[in-house]
C-alpha cells in the first residue's frame, strides 16, 4: 500500500523511505493521547493585565540567496516599550515559527515573553519566528526528502546558521532599526522535531551566534545524519552551550529511529561531556503540549546567570 505522505507530515516525519514496504510508524496508543492531554500551557501564557509586546508578520519573504527560490513567512516580536534607539535586545529565534508564535497555541511564546519580561525574569527580547522555505517549483511525487523543511532543518551542515547570520538577522535588524545583542549567552534558538535538531545544529556549528538551545522532541535520528550527534558531543571539544531537551516516552518510533531513545542518548552525551544541560522526559507524544507546559521554566533556566 502506498504511504500516506500527508499523514507522515502531520506526525512530524521528515522524509519517506526509498520504498513503501517498510512498516508504518507505531500508532499512538490511546493512553498516550490521554497522557499528552495532561499538559496545559504554562500560566505565563495567559498573562494578567500587563504591557504587551507587538508581533509583526512578514509574508512570503524571499530574500535568501543561501536557500534561493524559496518563500517563507516570518513573525517578529518586539517587547513592550520597545525603543530601537535605546535597546540592544536579546534574541530568541524559533524554527517552524508558526507553531510557536500564535497566542492560542500550546507554547504561546509572545504571551510568555510578556509575562517574564514584566516579572524581570527575562531581558527585553526580540523573537524571530521563521517558517521553513517553500520552494517555488512544485515538488514531484516521490521526492519528499528534498522538500525545503527537511533540507534546511535535518542537514547537519552550517548552511542554516549561515542563513540566519548572513541574511535573516540583518533583515530583522534593518526592519527594527537596531542591532540585537551579540552575546551568545543572550541568544536562544528553539525548535521542535526537525526544528529541534536544527536548533542544536545551528548552535553547534556557530556557538558565537547562539549559546542557548531549546529542543522539543528533537529528531536526533537517522534522517540526514542527525543520529551521529551523541557521538560527536562525546568526542568533540566542548562548546560553550547551554542546552534544554524535552521529549516523552510516547514520542515517535519508526524506521528512522526511536525519538525517546535518541533524546535520552543526546542527554547522556551532554552529561558525559559536562555540558550545562537539562533534560525533561515526560509521558507525551510528538507534540508541543509538554513543551508548552514547561516553556516559561525552560526560558528562566536558559537565560539565568546562575
Amino acid at each position: 500500500m502506498p504511504l500516506d505522505v500527508e499523514a507522515f507530515i502531520a506526525h512530524g516525519l521528515d522524509r519517506l523511505p526509498e520504498n513503501d514496504n517498510l512498516p508504518k510508524p507505531r500508532a499512538f496508543p490511546s493512553a498516550a493521547m490521554i497522557d499528552d492531554n495532561q499538559y496545559n500551557p504554562c500560566a505565563e501564557a495567559s498573562p494578567r493585565s500587563i504591557p504587551r509586546g507587538n508581533v509583526k508578520k512578514i509574508r512570503d519573504w524571499r530574500g535568501s540567496e543561501i536557500f534561493p527560490s524559496t518563500t517563507r513567512d516570518i513573525w517578529i516580536y518586539t517587547p513592550p516599550e520597545f525603543d530601537p534607539q535605546k535597546m540592544q535586545p536579546a534574541l530568541a529565534l524559533f524554527n517552524d515559527g508558526a507553531g510557536y508564535v500564535h497566542r492560542a497555541g500550546s507554547v504561546c511564546a509572545p504571551a510568555v515573553f510578556d509575562s517574564l519580561i514584566d516579572a524581570k525574569e527575562l531581558p527585553p527580547i526580540v523573537g524571530i519566528f521563521v517558517n521553513p522555505g517553500t520552494p517555488d517549483e512544485p515538488v514531484p511525487d516521490g521526492t519528499y526528502p528534498d522538500r525545503g523543511r527537511s533540507y534546511e532543518y535535518d542537514s547537519i551542515t552550517p548552511r542554516y546558521v549561515n542563513f540566519i547570520n548572513d541574511e535573516l538577522i540583518p533583515m530583522v535588524e534593518s526592519t527594527l532599526g537596531c542591532e540585537l545583542n551579540a552575546d551568545p549567552r543572550e541568544r536562544l534558538i528553539c525548535g521542535m522535531s526537525s526544528g529541534g535538531i536544527c536548533a542544536f545544529n545551528a548552535a553547534w556549528h556557530d556557538s558565537s551566534a547562539f549559546g542557548l538551545v531549546l529542543s522539543h522532541c528533537g529528531s536526533y535520528t537517522n534522517i540526514r545524519g542527525g543520529h551521529n550527534y551523541p557521538y560527536l558531543v562525546r568526542t568533540s571539544v566542548k562548546k560553550p552551550l547551554r542546552v534544554f531537551l524535552q521529549s516523552g516516552k510516547h514520542d515517535l518510533d519508526n524506521w528512522l529511529g526511536n525519538w525517546p531513545l535518541a533524546n535520552q542518548q543526546m542527554a547522556s552525551a551532554l552529561e558525559f561531556a559536562d555540558y550545562e544541560h537539562r533534560f525533561v522526559f515526560g509521558e507525551g507524544t510528538h507534540s508541543l503540549r509538554h513543551a508548552g507546559a514547561i516553556f516559561a521554566d525552560s526560558l528562566r533556566w536558559l537565560f539565568s546567570t546562575e
